[in-house]
């Protein structure tokens, strides 16, 4: 990038950077594929990111807009270079209305922070990514974000109520509305939701809230029978109990767990849940009774609920924990986020172990089994290529078997770089085609995040 732009940005935009060991920070997200950009801005307000883009605009540079770069798809990689956008300084909560139950916020709110002020109004916002103490409210938005409590609240595309957007002509935009419904129009809010930033520029966020619920019970169930635990999943929304919370651990994942934090885990079993229930504490504990009576019908070893918040956080730090103790079986990880239909799970697992015993990698499955959302871990070695290689075979046989189970690619990551060369196999040609004309509809010039999703 010539150094006229570069001063030309740094005056629409006080705050950046192009000193290599800071953009070497935003070279990479979860996926560890690297990009050097050319400078790196962090916008205090939606008049400082109009002026970068009117200027980005007129020399055809690239940006790429980024939250906290906690996603696992390479969605915030600048992988043509050019400018990132971090939205680090845009981290305001600008409104809560108590009243109509919404907060106005900036995009680069973290997750956890918005919900710790919320819950001082009894109110919560309930899309919850297992990494919400770093993620943004922004990169949620940009990626469709969902979570543990997607099962009973659904996911981050299901609170936004309405964004202020920023689009390649310069132009603001306020989408969305103010009350609880509406119908007028066609819904660019929803578009724009999940689009990774390709579309549109995020500057504020208008999210739906939720009444806190004054009691959440907490669960582990440990099975000795894989097949027993995840039939569990399906039998207990088959009674219509209605869990807050239902996530799947594998055997392997257990042993990981156990071996990084001597939890006194039963490396032994064949699969646990983590299950929990909300609302008045009487009906979620009598709701909870309901669920262990399933689990124990399908032959549950054990059932313990947590007797209070302290043991409660120590189920759920096994469930967090699971992603960094995966090291111990190999240094790299391909992490999927496959969603097939709920009564269907059973069927991914057993072919998913079919297809490790066949190609000798261990593939770890665990998450969200309430709404059909596993991640599926391929464990290799970056660093032996034959096994590398043949580990991206594996992926690409675990996305042919989650189509097959009328599946789709990515439950709440995107697409961004490594999903990129599947998506047609998913939305078919003719969908992938009308997509490309959006884009172009929107940014003609191919600038907002330029080589993501689609090929």
């Amino acid at each position: 990038m010539e150094q006229s732009v570069i001063n030309e940005l740094r005056a629409a935009c006080g705050d950046m950077t192009t000193e290599q060991e800071e953009l070497l920070l935003y070279s990479f997200d979860a996926t560890k594929i690297k990009q050097m950009p050319d400078c790196v801005l962090f916008p205090r307000s939606t008049a400082e990111v109009v002026a970068a883009v009117n200027i980005c605009a007129r020399h055809g540079i690239p940006i790429t807009p980024r939250g906290a770069g906690t996603g696992y798809t390479g969605a915030a990689v600048p992988i043509q270079g050019g400018v990132v956008m971090n939205f680090v300084k845009m981290n305001r909560i600008l409104k809560i209305d108590l009243d109509a139950m919404y907060a106005e916020v900036e995009p680069g709110i973290v997750n956890a922070e918005l919900g710790r002020e919320l819950a001082k109004h009894g109110l919560f916002y309930p899309p919850d990514p297992a990494s919400l103490k770093s993620s943004t409210i922004g990169g949620n938005v940009m990626t469709g974000a969902g979570g543990p409590a997607a099962v009973k609240y659904g996911v981050t595309r299901d609170y936004v109520m309405g964004l202020t957007a920023v689009f390649m002509d310069g132009s603001v935009v306020e989408t969305g509305i103010k009350c609880a419904k509406g119908a007028v129009g066609y819904d660019l809010t929803r578009l724009l939701v999940g689009s990774e930033g390709t579309l549109a520029i995020v500057t504020k966020i208008r999210l739906k809230l939720a009444p806190l619920p004054k009691a959440v019970v907490t669960a582990m169930t440990v099975f000795d029978d894989r097949r027993a635990a995840v039939n569990a999943v399906t039998e207990i929304l088959r009674a219509r109990l209605a869990p807050r919370t239902l996530e799947y651990i594998d055997r392997t994942a257990i042993r990981c767990v156990e071996e990084y934090l001597h939890a006194g885990l039963p490396v032994d079993a064949g699969g646990m849940l983590l299950v929990e229930t909300d609302g008045d504490f009487d009906p979620a504990m009598r709701e909870m009774e309901a669920i262990k009576a399933v689990c124990e019908k399908l032959g549950a070893r054990s059932f313990t609920v947590a007797r209070d918040n302290a043991e409660a956080q120590s189920f759920w730090k096994v469930r967090r924990s699971i992603s960094v103790s995966l090291n111990r079986l190999r240094p790299t990880k391909i992490n999927e986020d496959v969603t097939v239909p709920r009564n269907r799970i059973g069927e991914l697992m057993d072919r998913l172990d079919e297809l490790s015993r066949r190609t000798g990698l261990p593939i770890v499955n665990f998450g969200h089994a309430g709404d059909g959302n596993i991640h599926v871990n391929v464990m290799t070695d970056a660093s032996n290529q034959k096994e590398y290689d043949l580990a991206l075979k594996t992926v690409d046989e675990v996305l042919r078997i989650t189509l097959e189970l009328d599946g789709t690619l990515s439950g709440e990551h995107g697409v961004g770089l490594v999903k990129m060369p599947y998506i047609e196999k998913e939305l078919g040609k003719s969908c992938v085609e009308i997509s490309k004309r959006l884009k172009k509809a929107f940014d003609p010039a191919n600038i907002l995040n330029p080589g993501k999703i689609f090929p």
